[in-house]
């Protein structure tokens, strides 16, 4: 039997997604065994400043391309957000996973969580509370935070860091009113419960590649193995979502962002452009054959861009 050492950040829900994919290729490959090999990235240390100050999400991967060249690993599994745009042609992106929910997702102080489930036993159409307005909403990127300014117009934002446990626990000690993160992390941790709101893709466009786990592996070897794992709806959309990004010459930390729906074989993507110069968004559709994913995607760009 062969074994494949998959490569993962030392996050708890990077290890959660990374055996969510070792476990789907043991399934897929019949006669291949996954091992785990965990570590910690420049992005998990560095805590203290944004990631748009210290180099974007592309710290996140670093450490894991170099165990890929060095051969300590064969695989390396990332959230798909997180990959930066520009992908080295010697480690490509083998597969794509079967797509997690891809939303955004609002998350109250867990007892403000708790006092609306019980208004809520009484009054089951009882809305979701606004977050407390004299504490930030917490934010870890632009795109969420100028989509949020025209939902809640009365509060501020504020960069939340740190591993999910962490930015709960700052939420839940009164550092923010609420925070806005990935419905599909929170999936993942087992932590639905902890969701007050999920918001439409019309109200947050999610980035690029939200809910998707992408695998990394060495260009010229046989990954014939991940054919029973890898999505072919994901991988249309995947590709459909990052040409759009790209076209605009938007990385990780950009505000634009993109998502593509799957109807049989249509794709159709929904898309934000922010223009940096003069502060306007504007947002846009379109459509057509899975088969031309990327094409969608570089030509709503270069319509939005004007």
């Amino acid at each position: 039997m062969r074994t494949i050492i998959v490569g993962s950040r030392e996050s708890p829900l990077a290890v959660v997604q990374s055996r969510l994919v070792a476990e789907q290729i043991e399934r897929a490959g019949g006669t291949v065994k996954a091992e785990l090999r965990t570590m910690k990235t420049t992005g998990d240390r560095i805590l203290d400043r944004s990631l748009d100050e210290v180099g974007g999400k592309g710290l996140f991967v670093k450490e894991l391309d170099l165990a890929l060249r060095e051969k300590r690993t064969d695989l390396s599994v990332h959230s798909l957000k997180d990959v930066p745009m520009d992908v080295d042609p010697s480690l490509p992106l083998v597969a794509f996973s079967r797509r997690e929910d891809p939303r955004d997702v609002l998350v109250l102080p867990q007892a403000v969580q708790e006092e609306w489930r019980r208004m809520k036993t009484g009054n089951p159409d009882a809305e979701c509370p606004l977050p407390d307005s004299s504490l930030p909403i917490g934010s870890s990127s632009l795109r969420r935070t100028l989509q949020l300014k025209k939902l809640y117009p009365d509060h501020a934002f504020e960069p939340v860091r740190g591993n999910l446990q962490t930015r709960l626990r700052k939420l839940d000690e009164g550092e923010y009113g609420a925070l806005v993160l990935a419905a599909a992390g929170m999936k993942r941790m087992g932590l639905e419960d902890r969701i007050s709101r999920y918001f439409t893709i019309e109200e947050m466009i999610p980035a690029a590649g939200q809910g998707i786990l992408a695998v990394q592996g060495r260009a010229g070897e046989d990954h014939s193995y991940l054919d029973g794992f890898a999505d072919p709806d994901s991988t249309a959309a995947a590709l459909c979502e990052r040409a759009y990004v790209r076209e605009l010459n938007g990385g990780c930390t950009s505000p634009v962002c993109a998502h593509a729906q799957i109807e049989n074989v249509r794709i159709i993507l929904t898309a934000l452009y922010w223009d940096e110069n003069t502060g306007e968004i504007r947002t846009g559709t379109a459509e057509g054959s899975t088969d031309d994913a990327e094409t969608i995607g570089k030509e709503l760009a270069r319509k939005l861009r004007g």
